[in-house]
């Protein structure tokens, strides 16, 4: 009797021993699966590990990256203000051609071809009471033809002087009636910004303006069409001495004399701002590229 209840106590121990460890074992593998499943209910996720020292997070894929300054879109660049010019200084954009009239398909005009070191200067923006004046007395000292870009509001308030501009020989160019982006508005809008240009030069000089440049360089499908229709040729630059932001006569020289070459338009303003800094670039340049055999066009 004593071995008997002996063996069936041996045997109870072991039925436990057995039953337990069966359970801690199905607790251990329920752990990580349940954790599982409460993370696809709850929509946890894995935490992303830390960055190493010195490093920082990449950039998400999908964001957005800054397009290059010197970069054109396709058909029209981005737009970008006058006053954040970022087109690598002194480079033109390597595909672009030069405009026709007429053709909706063309990109703008970034360089004139009339022949071995011909160039084009361009000035933006004016006319203006203080500063047009003594460049057209520049530009008449050495002889030199130049395209103004004039802004409706400016010729509307300064008539006298867009007149002297164009009594002087000089082109001018049509650069909208307020100076707004027109890549960012709606045709209707564009049409309008044209259209008042042209109406108050036109009113002013007698002239109607073949020529159009956006305001900060900025084009678009729309900007191209209205030129198209109104019978102008989009006109860009391809030397930006950048002399709207008043980096020094010796910095606005320097850039003028570098990049210059055969077919180069250069881009000056007259106006939106002090121009004074222009106005002395342009009286060291004209007689040095003119020494170097220049000689200018107009688009």
């Amino acid at each position: 009797m004593a071995k008997g209840r002996a063996a069936r106590a041996g045997m109870t121990r072991r039925a436990v021993l057995v039953i337990g460890g069966v359970t801690l074992l199905a607790g251990y593998s329920e752990g990580p699966a349940r954790q599982i499943a409460d993370g696809a209910r709850t929509g946890a996720a894995h935490p992303t590990p830390a960055p190493a020292p010195g490093r920082t997070p990449d950039a998400s894929p999908t964001a957005e990256r800054p397009r290059p300054a010197s970069t054109p879109s396709a058909p029209a660049r981005l737009a970008r203000k006058d006053q954040a010019k970022t087109r690598q200084t002194g480079n033109a954009p390597p595909a672009a051609g030069h405009g026709h009239r007429g053709d909706a398909s063309d990109l703008p005009m970034y360089h004139v071809d009339d022949g071995r070191k011909v160039i084009a200067l361009t000035i933006d923006d004016g006319p203006s009471p203080v500063y047009t004046p003594q460049i057209l007395q520049l530009l008449d000292t050495y002889q030199v033809t130049a395209t103004f870009s004039m802004i409706g509001l400016e010729v509307d308030a300064h008539p006298g002087m867009a007149r002297e501009v164009a009594a002087a020989g000089h082109v001018i160019a049509n650069h909208t009636w307020s100076h707004i982006d027109l890549a960012v508005l709606p045709p209707v809008t564009v049409a309008d910004q044209i259209n008042r240009a042209t109406d108050a030069i036109h009113t002013v000089t007698g002239r109607v303006p073949t020529l159009f440049r956006a305001p900060y360089g900025a084009w678009s499908p729309a900007v191209l069409q209205r030129c198209a229709q109104a019978g102008m040729t989009p006109l860009d630059w391809s030397v930006d001495p950048r002399d709207w932001s008043r980096p020094g006569v010796a910095s606005i020289v320097r850039n003028i004399m570098r990049n210059t070459k055969t077919g180069s338009i250069i881009l000056e303003h007259d106006g939106g701002g002090n121009r004074s800094q222009t106005v002395a670039a342009l009286t060291i340049v004209l007689p040095r590229l003119l020494a170097a055999g220049y000689r200018f066009t107009t688009p």
